[in-house]
């Protein structure tokens, strides 16, 4: 792409988002399409209905949507999807948003990723100043893989770990804990993990969108998983903080580190410092709930970005205090009808 990426306006001092209970945003984790080379179980519908292709932002308005935000003082980007690195060109974007890397206004720049496409694009990811990503990887055995992401192979996300090793990228490996799929292979993520000098976040599956099956019969409280690990492992609590949601411990065997995302067992809302942008502009201000904000018009209606903050401040203002997430035994519905593709994961 030849479009050069819209220049980093200077401010004369920092700002910041609050939000009406008090909490400062400097999170924004940004979905970049919603389309996978997966279909995991517990995230999408073997048969997903994914969004024409018109409807989604194009690289540079995402560049200049993402600059307003790091004007409004976001200080850490996270780029998601869907699976960000099957988008076309996504390393345009990746390079344009380094730049403020470089003036220092942004603080990290990071990813959430399947793992598929690193062996072509981590040193590129490394080369725009990515110091670390998140992989998910739900289990170490290949048929179990394949059962999970239905479509996805074990040894293509092998293959990428360890091109992001090579790369020098710091990752942490991220676990959907799945009741009678994976909780009792936990053990050995936790293992597999801190071998390669990872960090490893066991996360509970959150009621987002319809998955064409039974989210009661794969949710498991990691009140629970967390007891089994304490007969094999010394778990030990730490002050550790990343920016985003996990509780961490610290695994006394292994030296590593251990997160817990819990939004069903303990929400983690009283500390939320994040929004989420979708593909197609939609700013969500919280997860779980369904208020959101159309940022794409006011985007495409002017140039003038300061229209643009306008609408990115009311939105602010209008933050919840946190979500409502409930798995429903009677209705077996999710909280929320779209699914976390969408939304950005």
């Amino acid at each position: 792409m030849s479009v050069s990426p819209s220049p980093l306006t200077p401010f004369p001092l920092p700002v910041s988002m609050v939000d009406p209970f008090g909490r400062h945003v400097s999170y924004l984790r940004v979905s970049v399409t919603d389309r996978c080379d997966f279909r995991c179980v517990y995230c999408m519908s073997e048969h997903m209905t994914f969004l024409p292709k018109v409807d989604l932002l194009s690289l540079e308005e995402l560049d200049r949507l993402c600059t307003a935000f790091v004007h409004k003082g976001v200080r850490k980007l996270r780029i998601t999807g869907g699976e960000p690195l099957v988008r076309r060109n996504i390393m345009w974007l990746f390079r344009a948003l380094s730049r403020h890397l470089g003036t220092g206004a942004l603080e990290e720049l990071t990813l959430t990723t399947n793992g598929s496409q690193l062996p072509k694009f981590a040193q590129e990811l490394a080369d725009c100043g990515v110091k670390r990503i998140n992989v998910s990887l739900d289990t170490l055995d290949a048929d179990r893989f394949k059962a999970i992401t239905r479509w996805g192979e074990l040894a293509q996300v092998a293959a990428g770990l360890d091109a992001a090793a090579k790369a020098g990228l710091q990752v942490k490996i991220n676990a959907v804990a799945l009741k009678g799929v994976n909780e009792f292979e936990i053990v050995d993520l936790v293992r597999f993990a801190h071998d390669r000098g990872a960090d490893l976040t066991l996360i509970e599956t959150m009621p987002l969108g319809d998955i064409d099956g039974d989210r009661t019969d794969q949710y498991l409280p990691l009140s629970i998983v967390r007891a089994r690990l304490m007969d094999e492992f010394t778990l030990e609590d730490i002050p550790y903080r990343t920016g985003g949601p996990a509780r961490y411990v610290r695994v006394k065997e292994t030296g590593g580190r251990l997160g817990f995302i819990t939004p069903m067992t303990h929400n983690f809302c009283e500390s939320c410092n994040r929004v989420r942008l979708t593909c197609t502009g939609t700013l969500y201000m919280c997860l779980g709930q369904d208020d959101a904000a159309d940022l794409r018009s006011v985007l495409r209606a002017s140039t003038d970005d300061a229209a643009l903050s306008r609408a990115i401040d009311e939105a602010i203002s209008r933050k919840p205090k946190g979500h409502d997430f409930i798995i429903d035994r009677r209705s077996k519905k999710p909280a929320v009808a779209r699914h976390m593709s969408v939304t950005g994961g």
